[in-house]
């Protein structure tokens, strides 16, 4: 058989692209709605000032993030034991759970700080084992030569996901203050549809369920420690994006510094998917091919200063400028990074490094969003991000230096001495 030109001609890569489409558009949306509940209860509620508050969501970073670090270890064997599918489908149930609870409780008007603390850390539990099952599908589906044109074109399904959620639930939320979460339920169910709908996969390891599940998680940390190249690329995302976070503070700027609202907070949280999605767009038709290594450190430095700029303005047309450049350099390098680690991932490990690797890229968000509250509770949510961009700054220079493996990789090809699959036993 002839290799399709394009993923999209591939009747499961369609699928697994509508999953993806569907259910980032549910909980990307559901966070902001989260996020925006938390610290307007905080401030109308429990009568905090606007650094108390701040705080509170940094905790909820914090919350999501604790269930990710703990479960990512048990999440990657997961992935490479059993049917990738499955595993995918009973996480989004968690969220279909999440969105219910969250639907009726803000029905009947029962707000409390526990209460959205809980079902955050819900959320954080669903995708630890969403994340490295759906990264793990779509090389299952798409041959190789593809995956670049694959990457680009997920990358666009959860950018475009990810401005159509946080956009669209901001005014959902104005208007009615369940009707967001009714929505995510009928969302959910449809990725959850459209998952399952997929072929049948095999464990792309068999003789991995006879292995001892620690020793499992053992060679899967053992397999990137050792490759230098791959922790290079997830610990430089997971440094810089630690410290550059601006996405957590966006409630404080929406209500207390531009004052836009609810009705501003999502145009605000969509910025940066719109700039991704537009160069996701490009890229799936015209991908990068050479100097890959000198461009990610490039647009990661491009990250930093856009959130600098961002921290310091103080219109709501010019931040919404800035956020989209920062999610535009993002782009660039989550394009060359992800496709850089599943083409140098053999696949009898790639759901154990595909989980570290969201692990990292959870760490650095959730985290991020901790050290962002932290630190506009000391210095002020504008200083705050303005900090948080110069530390990303560092980190690229700090990274260029330590791992000299990034600078020198021009092209996609693997970077790794090709193994033989080790027998797990």
């Amino acid at each position: 058989m002839s290799t399709p030109s394009s993923p999209l001609r591939i009747p499961d890569y369609r699928r697994f692209w509508f999953a993806r489409f569907t259910s980032v558009i549910a909980t990307t949306g559901m966070v902001v709605i989260i996020g925006y509940q938390l610290y307007d209860v905080a401030r109308s509620e429990y009568g905090m000032s606007i650094s108390q508050a701040s705080l509170q969501l940094g905790l909820l970073g914090l919350v999501q993030f604790l269930p990710i670090f703990l479960l990512t270890p048990i999440a990657g064997v997961v992935a490479d034991m059993f049917d990738r599918r499955k595993v995918a489908a009973a996480a989004m149930c968690i969220d279909l759970f999440i969105a219910c609870g969250l639907g009726i409780s803000t029905a009947l008007e029962v707000h409390s700080l526990p209460l959205l603390f809980t079902f955050a850390a819900l959320h954080g539990s669903a995708r630890v084992f969403v994340g490295p099952a759906m990264n793990a599908i779509a090389p299952n589906v798409v041959p190789a030569a593809l995956i670049p044109r694959a990457i680009a074109f997920n990358s666009i399904a959860w950018q475009a996901g990810t401005v159509i959620g946080p956009a669209t639930y901001g005014f959902l939320f104005a208007y009615d203050r369940a009707t967001p979460y009714w929505t995510s339920l009928v969302l959910i169910v449809l990725a959850t549809a459209s998952v399952l709908a997929i072929r049948n996969l095999p464990p792309p390891n068999p003789e991995a369920r006879n292995a001892h599940p620690v020793r499992q998680i053992i060679r899967g940390f053992h397999f990137v420690w050792h490759e230098r190249f791959l922790l290079g690329c997830i610990t430089l995302d997971l440094f810089a994006v630690l410290l550059g976070g601006a996405t957590a503070l966006l409630p404080v700027f929406a209500r207390d510094i531009l004052q836009v609202g609810p009705e501003g907070l999502g145009p605000m949280r969509a910025a940066p998917a719109f700039g991704a999605a537009i160069v996701a767009l490009v890229l799936a038709f015209r991908p990068l091919s050479s100097n890959v290594g000198v461009k990610m450190l490039l647009a990661v430095g491009a990250y930093g200063a856009a959130t600098i700029a961002f921290g310091l303005s103080w219109n709501y047309w010019l931040s919404l400028g800035f956020l989209g450049l920062l999610g535009a350099a993002d782009m660039v390098s989550v394009f060359i990074r992800s496709s850089l680690i599943q083409l140098n991932t053999p696949d009898d490990v790639r759901g154990r490094v595909s989980a570290i690797s969201g692990v990292a890229v959870s760490a650095s968000n959730e985290l991020g969003e901790m050290q962002s509250g932290v630190a506009a509770a000391i210095l002020g949510a504008s200083w705050a991000v303005v900090f948080g961009g110069a530390g990303a700054i560092v980190i690229t220079a700090v990274w260029a230096w330590l791992f000299p493996e990034i600078r020198h990789a021009r092209t996609f090809a693997p970077q790794y001495r090709q193994r033989e699959p080790v027998h797990e036993g």
